[in-house]
């Protein structure tokens, strides 16, 4: 008869109960990335799965702080008809939406 127990399942491997509130994911990273986080995580005293998602929670913040810059330039500019002006509006439009 196998013996299971339910609650050695609810902890997580260091004897603590598991938050409700958190979820694990396995990610795969290129090997010059992982080196990155890595050095991020050494240099911010964490271990790799904090540093991970601390730098998904800066991109994701950071995206969203994009997006709202880009509607406020839109806003600002779409009563403007200067068509030598459109062309700097789209480089920088571009460089709002996709980061670069």
């Amino acid at each position: 008869m196998p013996h299971t127990n339910a609650k050695r399942r609810s902890q997580t491997a260091a004897g603590r109960p598991r938050s409700k509130s958190e979820s694990r994911y396995t990610v795969a990273l290129a090997p010059s990335l992982a080196e990155q986080v890595a050095q991020y995580a050494r240099n911010v005293d964490t271990s790799m799965s904090k540093a991970i998602a601390a730098l998904v929670r800066v991109g994701l913040e950071g995206q969203e702080s994009r997006k709202a810059e880009f509607f406020k330039k839109l806003k600002a500019n779409l009563a403007n008809d200067d068509s030598s002006h459109q062309d700097q509006l789209v480089d920088e439009f571009r460089t709002l939406i996709l980061g670069r």
